[in-house]
């Protein structure tokens, strides 16, 4: 008697389906690839991916903020958001300098927003060519401008240092136990408790 060969898809099956398909599609765009490797927590895909995007992304953070201060704070967190929310990109329906550009656009609109309403014939905001938002959408755009800001502000100093000093700088945990004076476990543990605060503090 012949055996039955089970042909239904396990979900393994599906996992290892979706992550060929995301190869398949993200080929001959590297910015893409790094993203993909991003969101399965690669710290050198990410420390690349900032190497290879953080020029462009502060080339259009400065166009729309016109300030160079304002603009390498907002970097820094657009990278922060591109580290937690990497699994959202999806490879198929843009480029991955596509999407980067897209995050830092609609962050660095997020900050101007929330400034002070500006004067009328005002040249900031004559760039932005978004419709000015009502009381509510602008009430939800300086609260998004300032999340990071504030989420990064639930941490105590020395360990958000850490956390800039590994996932943007590109610091070795070695190195950052050293300038912190902690062993190399506890450092550890502060990267991973920090992200995690971070993380649910975004989704809150």
């Amino acid at each position: 008697m012949s055996q039955r060969l089970d042909k239904r898809r396990t979900p393994g099956d599906a996992v290892s389906g979706t992550r060929r398909e995301k190869d398949r599609v993200s080929e001959g765009d590297p910015i893409a690839e790094l993203i993909l490797r991003v969101a399965a927590s690669d710290r050198a895909a990410f420390r690349a991916l900032y190497q290879a995007a953080s020029a462009k992304l502060f080339g259009v953070a400065l166009r729309i903020l016109q300030d160079r201060s304002e603009a390498e704070d907002a970097v820094q967190e657009v990278f922060t958001r591109i580290w937690l929310n990497a699994r959202r990109f999806e490879p198929g329906r843009a480029r991955g300098m596509t999407w980067l550009i897209a995050v830092a656009r609609n962050h660095a609109i997020d900050r101007l927003r929330a400034r002070p309403a500006p004067a009328e014939g005002d040249e900031a905001a004559e760039r932005l060519r978004d419709p000015a938002p009502g009381p509510e959408a602008a009430a939800i755009a300086r609260s998004e401008a300032g999340r990071i800001a504030d989420c990064f502000g639930t941490l105590e100093p020395a360990r958000a240092d850490a956390i800039r000093g590994a996932y943007l700088n590109g610091l070795s945990y070695e190195d950052l136990a050293a300038r912190h004076a902690v062993p190399l476990n506890t450092m550890r543990s502060w990267l991973r408790r920090g992200l995690l605060r971070l993380k649910e503090c975004l989704e809150a």
